[in-house]
């Protein structure tokens, strides 16, 4: 049996996504707000990227990391089961696992709310990652930068 769904169906790793984002969602709906809040999703940001498979793993951890130092004012929230941060409880960047996704290369992107429109009416909206240079890193700080507004 192979896991191609049918047209119009969901494959079973779409389907484990929206079930991992509705167990977001529930669980975000049960904590406390604020400072007590943002400290547990942090926490769980940090132990998805621990679990993420070598490789991915070290990626996120760097993605982190300049997040952490360029956009502060960005909070790390799971967004699909992996690493996203937010503004005002909604993503503005995120880092999907290429090996987790069983994709050729893992993904940094940028949601609706990320602050990039500009005057030619394009932008890119993700990039993919596969052994970034530092020009590359350097790259990514200033999309993240414009991005958190």
């Amino acid at each position: 049996m192979t896991d191609t769904p049918e047209p119009g169906a969901f494959s079973a790793q779409e389907r484990a996504a929206i079930k991992q984002r509705a167990a977001e969602l529930k669980a975000e709906a049960k904590r406390a707000k604020g400072a007590e809040k943002a400290a547990a999703e942090a926490a769980d940001v940090l132990t998805k990227i621990a679990e993420m498979p070598d490789g991915d793993r070290e990626l996120a951890e760097h993605l982190h990391a300049l997040v952490a130092e360029v956009a502060p004012e960005l909070s790390p929230k799971l967004y699909y089961g992996q690493p996203g941060y937010a503004r005002g409880g909604k993503v503005v960047v995120f880092f999907r696992s290429g090996q987790l996704d069983k994709t050729r290369y893992s993904t940094f992107g940028v949601s609706a709310e990320a602050a990039l429109d500009d005057a030619s009416g394009l932008w890119p909206t993700s990039y993919a990652l596969i052994e970034p240079t530092d020009a590359a890193w350097e790259r990514l700080a200033e999309v993240v930068r414009r991005a958190a507004g």
